[in-house]
């Protein structure tokens, strides 16, 4: 339990070291690790905000895995039971007891209907690897998409070719993913049978059945992203386009398909690489619904079944990991538009 209490306290000793040194010698270097250790600190905050408003909230509710796991034994063999798995422990020393496994890389037990445990480092070895294809899948998809459809529709802004494509967007936008995902596995899946509208397949197990399983799933999630990648990319390609870099690329006589390709998206993409990155923790919400209609088996209809069954433990670790995942996937987009856009390099975080 030492670990709890003094890491704090490291940090901000460390933070304080860094900036020190920074005030009084200056340097590249030490401006990158002060970024860097700013960073992983509010990584920490954020995780402990996350899980510890989540393991209060799940207490409050009626409930608890003890109903589940010992609902087969009477009432004092139930009630050894519960101290012995620590489940009598109030919020505060049941999270630090979590906290303090978490750090360890041990995530906690999965109680089981009627008696027996499950380490839930197991669920997410299973689960993890699906949810995290799905989301690189409707990423992709949605960005093949939406980088051609803003092309044009900022090129041919306010003309026939735009309001068309953005009536389009916009309706299938509109259309709220579960609905949608019903639509598609009732007409693709049941009536005209092109699709499974169940289950998923490993890549092991064939390339050809995996993507086929993954089509309507991926199709429901990625409708509405196009609309918001492709408006996004369009409202910042008409902005560079009135750059004067733009314009002297035009006078030299280079073509508008070739300004449009190698000198204005590069520059009109840090938005979309933001949003995206963003997107990416908003698709394990997204994914909840569309994996109970599909039975994926991702985290997203593991997450649904840990709050049913109150298993708060669990459900810690799962949140905990999507905290790590969200932020992790925004530090890669800062690397990733300090790439793009070199210019943001040197700009102060």
């Amino acid at each position: 339990m030492a670990f709890i209490a003094t890491g704090p306290f490291d940090f901000f000793c460390s933070w304080l070291f860094v900036s020190i040194c920074y005030r009084l010698f200056g340097g590249s270097k030490l401006r990158k690790l002060n970024q860097t250790l700013q960073a992983f600190t509010k990584l920490v905050l954020v995780l402990l905000g996350a899980t510890f408003l989540l393991s209060l909230i799940v207490r409050l509710l009626p409930g608890s895995p003890a109903d589940f796991y010992t609902n087969a034994l009477d009432e004092e063999g139930r009630l050894a039971q519960i101290k012995d798995l620590g489940l009598d422990r109030n919020v505060i020393s049941g999270y630090l007891h979590w906290l303090f496994d978490f750090v360890r890389g041990d995530f906690g037990p999965f109680f089981m209907s009627g008696g027996g445990t499950r380490p839930t480092s197991l669920i997410i070895s299973q689960a993890v690897p699906r949810s995290l294809l799905i989301m690189l899948y409707v990423q992709v998809v949605s960005l093949l998409i939406s980088i051609p459809l803003g092309l044009i529709t900022a090129y041919r802004a306010d003309k026939a070719t735009d309001r068309v494509i953005s009536t389009a967007l916009f309706t299938g936008s509109a259309i709220p993913g579960f609905a949608l995902a019903l639509a598609l596995g009732y007409y693709l899946g049941v009536r005209l049978q092109m699709f499974p509208t169940i289950g998923y397949v490993p890549m092991s197990e064939g390339l050809g059945e995996h993507f086929k399983h993954l089509v309507l799933p991926v199709i429901s999630l990625s409708v509405p992203l196009c609309a918001s990648y492709s408006r996004i990319l369009r409202t910042e390609i008409i902005s560079t386009l009135r750059q004067d870099f733009v314009t002297m690329a035009v006078s030299k006589g280079i073509s508008n398909s070739r300004v449009l390709v190698k000198h204005v998206l590069r520059p009109s993409s840090t938005a979309l690489i933001t949003t995206a990155s963003l997107n990416m923790g908003g698709l394990i919400g997204g994914t909840v619904i569309i994996d109970q209609i599909f039975a994926l088996g991702g985290m997203g209809q593991q997450i649904t079944f840990a709050v049913f069954a109150r298993q708060y433990i669990a459900l810690q670790s799962y949140i905990a990991l999507i905290a790590v995942a969200f932020i992790l996937f925004t530090v890669l987009a800062d690397a990733l538009i300090g790439v793009v856009d070199p210019r943001t390099k040197n700009r102060n975080v």
